[in-house]
């Protein structure tokens, strides 16, 4: 026993010291794979992340130049060698003047060349070297699942370049945009997300963009684990419309509807989008399609409320919205109204919206 003590002890003193100077060299070498996968899709994806800052120009009662009072700060991210930067649009909105600072901590003043407020996105432009600009990387948001790693860079609180770590919690969230219509197949994560973050990368596993930041749910204002990125898919498809066009070039039907969907809704107890009125020369009035119309007493007439469009259920404003935005000019859909308790069948080309 004596022996087997004295052994055992001599053991503990000499393994303590060589565990201890072992563990100590081992980390400054040792990385788990999951730490190497960050440590290197930070190095390649913060350089495509951009600081934004914006200001208003007032005007004092006392003087007569107008002073610029900052208004906020936010996220962006490098979307090619044009100069051209993905943001939210609650970022930039009511800015008379936007600075963009790149990673190297140059700063450009930003041009304003589209903005889509429906799905709370913008693109800038800055005047910069296309060797400065490092673009970042599409993936592709249908392949994510629950449970799959996310990583978000951004500037949470005004400090620059900061990355957090979760996973996809859910798929398929609807949030409200700055214009009340729903945004749609919103990425919910629990990477934390804090003011200024917006209009951030959300990057997967390879370091591909698969969203941007654009909200989180907290009584407090911080991050309590629940964020929302916007799709990338979204991205690929607006982005460039944003660019070329300066809004979303959602096509039309060539009907007036309600600009407050709820109210007539609920006074008829009826689902689905009232036709205010038919375009002159349109395809809907070309058609028969009818509108609003007035009795010889004076009272409202339901004329067609649409309910279905290219086989897609209408239920209300943002149903009807977002099957648009799946179509473009020149598209011939079938659209289903109901009249006068008889189903209605039109044909109506889409046509392109008019220029601003």
């Amino acid at each position: 026993m004596r022996v087997l003590k004295s052994f055992g002890i001599g053991l503990l003193l000499v393994c303590i010291p060589f565990f201890g100077i072992a563990q100590e060299a081992d980390y400054r070498k040792f990385k788990t794979n999951d730490e190497e996968n960050n440590i290197e899709i930070f190095k390649r994806a913060s350089p495509s992340v951009v600081h934004i800052t914006n200001s208003r120009l007032v005007r004092s009662f006392y003087a007569l130049n107008p002073q610029e009072v900052p208004q906020g700060t936010g996220t962006g991210f490098i979307w090619d060698k044009e100069g051209y930067i993905v943001t939210n649009f609650h970022v930039v909105q009511q800015a008379n003047v936007v600075t963009v600072t790149l990673q190297d901590g140059t700063s450009y003043e930003a041009v304003p060349v589209g903005s889509d407020p429906d799905k709370d996105l913008a693109v800038l432009r800055i005047n910069a070297p296309g060797s400065e600009l490092s673009p970042v990387g599409l993936g592709d948001s249908s392949l994510l699942e629950v449970g799959r790693k996310v990583i978000a860079i951004g500037n949470p609180f005004g400090l620059d370049t900061t990355m957090t770590v979760g996973v996809v919690s859910a798929l398929g969230r609807e949030i409200d945009s700055i214009s009340r219509r729903k945004i749609r197949d919103v990425i919910q994560t629990d990477a934390a997300i804090n003011p200024g973050n917006s209009g951030g990368p959300l990057l997967n596993s390879l370091g591909q963009l698969v969203g941007v930041n654009t909200a989180i749910y907290s009584p407090s204002g911080a991050s309590s684990g629940i964020g929302f990125a916007i799709p990338v898919n979204t991205i690929k498809r607006i982005i460039p419309e944003l660019i070329a066009y300066g809004r979303v070039q959602t096509p039309i039907l060539g009907i007036t509807h309600i600009p407050q969907p709820d109210y007539y809704r609920e006074l008829w107890g009826i689902e689905g989008v009232i036709v205010m009125d038919v375009v002159p020369g349109a395809d809907p009035a070309r058609v028969g399609m009818r509108g609003l119309s007035r009795t010889q007493l004076g009272r409202i007439q339901l004329g067609d409320v649409i309910f279905e469009i290219a086989g897609q259920a209408v239920s209300n404003e943002d149903d009807y919205a977002n099957i648009m935005e799946q179509h473009r000019a020149g598209d011939v859909i079938k659209i289903k109204t109901r009249r006068d308790n008889l189903v209605m069948e039109y044909d109506i080309e889409l046509k392109a919206p008019p220029d601003r």
